[in-house]
């Protein structure tokens, strides 16, 4: 099958792939995949994405998430984050979460990718990266989701909020603060 060996060719380990990223290097692509997939060279993680798994001395390694998430929204603008991310913070926060959280422009619900579930969450603004401001931010805006104590965590917050650059947590607070978020925050970083 020339096909397949072309196929091949082109697939480089560590890479996730859509369906329609190979149907330019083949005609019967759907063919090949299952071929791929029954073989163990590629890795199914989704309704048209795959992956080709990197060998380490353990075995095949995961899919990295950025590049999952990337290749699955057709988009390189998200942002990947998760519930432990404020446990950096110091303001009471301890829980640890099996759960990953995708803000994008595309996407909303719970999506399984390989063997990892995805939040995926519409949001207008998010930034590029999650710094402090935007944590802190974001903290309170998920409260009622997290499994700690609310009126405590919400002590060590109004605390952690002193020491903070006041400017950027008011930027922060107006750009991804919802209202309830606002209307909590807002006097005690004025």
């Amino acid at each position: 099958m020339s096909g397949l060996r072309e196929l091949r060719k082109r697939l480089k380990k560590g890479k996730v792939y859509r369906r329609a990223d190979l149907e330019k290097w083949t005609g019967s692509v759907d063919r090949l995949l299952a071929i791929l997939v029954e073989e163990g060279t590629l890795q199914k993680l989704s309704t048209g994405v795959y992956y080709f798994p990197k060998e380490s001395v353990f075995g095949p390694t995961p899919a990295d998430e950025k590049e999952l998430v990337r290749t699955f929204l057709k988009d390189s603008r998200f942002l990947l984050t998760s519930p432990n991310s404020y446990n950096t913070l110091g303001v009471g926060t301890t829980q640890l979460y099996n759960k990953k959280i995708v803000y994008n422009h595309k996407r909303h619900g719970e999506f399984k990718l390989g063997n990892k579930k995805f939040d995926f969450q519409i949001r207008h603004h998010f930034p590029a990266r999650a710094n402090a401001e935007f944590l802190i931010i974001d903290l309170i805006n998920n409260l009622d989701k997290l499994a700690e104590d609310t009126a405590e965590v919400l002590k060590k917050v109004q605390t952690k909020i002193r020491e903070m650059d006041k400017y950027k947590l008011k930027k922060s607070l107006e750009a991804y603060g919802n209202l309830r978020t606002k209307r909590l925050l807002s006097p005690m970083i004025s």
